[in-house]
């Protein structure tokens, strides 16, 4: 996956569970955790809002890019 979820760390620096925070911004455990896996494939602004004003972060500090190996060999086309 090309877009890494960096929710686990957020949550271990601000001491909060993922239950914690999925109480606070109004989703389902299980939705969050798929969230925080990796496993979803998108993400509601909305609920990309609520996790940074509750995290106090920014969406960047949430999601990171990583070259996906597969595709790192190959050339881009303009």
């Amino acid at each position: 996956m090309a877009i890494v979820v960096k929710l686990d760390a957020l949550l271990h620096e601000r001491r909060m569970t993922l239950t914690e925070l999925a109480e606070r911004i109004d989703i389902t455990l299980a939705n969050l955790s798929i969230l925080k896996t990796g496993k979803a494939r998108a993400v509601r602004f909305s609920t990309l809002e609520a996790i940074c004003d509750t995290l106090e972060c920014q969406p960047g500090d949430l999601l990171a890019y990583q070259a996906d190996q597969r595709r790192a060999g190959r050339s881009r086309v303009a």
